[in-house]
């Protein structure tokens, strides 16, 4: 028996009980509040201690609970953006802060499936048995962690890869207006593309064009080893702003595996309008039609996640933007192609020729093309171009017959040229065409000449 008095506390163990109390003490617990103030898609409540990007769960008259999430303070006021309907709340409910941060399921068990914005299935093939996770939000990339890009990442598609070459862990800009055939293509690099896995965020896309993308564009073989993330436009806001960030999540997890992962997003203008949305409720000021500064910050934040690693992993993105009115010199057109490593422009006159896929070749610029074909592949890309180009200043003039042929001598290869090349930049949709193919393909026609 040791000589301490019966009853007495081990000196060792009321120092650690000491030193526990202390840690308790130290420690900010979120505090429960109550609910005040109901203003659009802001909820305000009161008395509550919790940080920014913070859940709550707040009760409804039936006893279920609407999740929210903290997007500001007002005051003494907290801001909250529902993920879910409002139906049921009432003035002083109870907000409960909800430990931990927002995290994303991952796995090899995600292949094949659609899910929402919280990561929950809606195929209706049952639950997901993943049991892993990764934060939603990520973790800032180091610069110096990041590879270059000297690799050619083969699309399936014969114009990109022949005259708009992608490297891998390149971000690149769909740009085009409504309806001429941007989930068109998408489908159509998903089921020819060399990627390992390919993670698909449908983001505010109307609910019809979800089921046929799935059903139709991508069908049974384009599932085998794709992930679709699918947040209606009829969701909130913050769910839309979620659904680009599971994608993002999930494609991080593969890469960080090592594998090759294609990220598309469909669409990026609608990701930036719902952060517009949120703004505009939380009191910021519009800038550039009506987007406020919040809006424009978002998107470096989730292209940045994108990219070549050191230890082998690539995530090769492509995001879609809405050029509302065809205008390419919208503010979110303007601020992707400031922050993506090039742009593809689908233009609807193409469209209307029933010319697919509809990409403008001379409006079209990928700035890793010359860092992963040799020089003589970017002669013969630069010379394409050229004689492209030089058709098209002329083009009223020929169409009319104001040309006469041996006027100039460029031009004259550039008229026969053209027929060779439209034929070139078309393609049917169920048919995919590699790298090397369409290398080959545009050398023939260039020799031709």
């Amino acid at each position: 028996m040791s000589g301490e008095p019966y009853g007495t506390v081990p000196s060792s163990l009321a120092d650690r009980i000491h030193q526990r109390r202390e840690e308790l003490t130290a420690v900010e617990l979120p505090v429960e509040g109550r609910l005040s103030t109901l203003r659009g898609l802001t909820l305000e409540a009161e008395g509550c201690q919790v940080e920014i990007g913070s859940r709550c769960l707040i009760e409804t008259t039936s006893g279920k609970e609407v999740e929210a999430q903290v997007v500001g303070f007002n005051r003494s006021r907290t801001l909250l953006m529902p993920t879910g309907s409002v139906a049921g709340l009432r003035s002083q409910a109870r907000v409960k802060p909800v430990p931990g941060q927002a995290s994303a399921p991952c796995g090899d068990e995600l292949l094949g499936r659609v899910i929402d914005a919280r990561g929950r299935p809606i195929d209706g093939l049952g639950p997901l048995k993943t049991t892993h996770s990764t934060p939603l939000m990520g973790h800032p990339i180091n610069p110096l962690d990041r590879a270059g890009i000297h690799e050619a990442f083969d699309v399936g598609v014969r114009s990109i890869n022949g005259l708009l070459t992608l490297g891998r862990g390149q971000r690149v800009g769909l740009f085009a207006g409504s309806g001429v055939g941007k989930s068109a293509l998408l489908g159509m690099i998903t089921r020819h593309s060399e990627a390992d896995v390919t993670v698909i965020g449908l983001i505010g896309e109307r609910g019809r064009e979800v089921n046929d993308f799935v059903r139709e564009t991508l069908g049974r073989k384009g599932m085998e080893r794709a992930i679709v993330v699918a947040v209606p436009a009829d969701q909130p806001p913050l769910l839309r702003l979620h659904g680009a960030m599971l994608a993002t999540a999930i494609a991080e997890s593969f890469r960080d595996r090592g594998q090759q992962v294609l990220l598309l997003v469909d669409s990026l203008t609608r990701f930036a309008q719902a952060q517009r949305e949120i703004g505009l409720a939380t009191g910021e000021p519009p800038t550039s039609k009506g987007y406020p500064p919040s809006a424009f910050a978002m998107l470096p934040q989730l292209v940045e996640r994108a990219g070549n690693m050191a230890h082998g992993g690539s995530i090769t993105a492509i995001y879609t933007v809405l050029a509302e009115g065809d205008d390419q010199n919208d503010p979110i057109v303007d601020a992707a192609r400031a922050v993506l490593d090039g742009h593809i422009v689908l233009t609807r006159a193409l469209s209307d020729a029933a010319h697919y896929p509809a990409i403008d070749i001379g409006a079209s610029v990928s700035r890793t093309r010359s860092a992963v074909n040799t020089p003589e592949q970017e002669q013969l890309i630069r010379r394409c171009l050229q004689l492209s180009a030089s058709y098209r200043s002329q083009e009223d003039m020929i169409r009319v017959g104001l040309y006469q042929s041996g006027s100039d001598p460029l031009l004259d290869k550039a008229v026969a040229f053209w027929p060779r090349l439209q034929a070139f930049l078309q393609q049917p949709a169920t048919s995919g065409v590699g790298i090397s193919a369409a290398r080959a393909q545009l050398a023939d026609i260039l020799q031709s000449q």
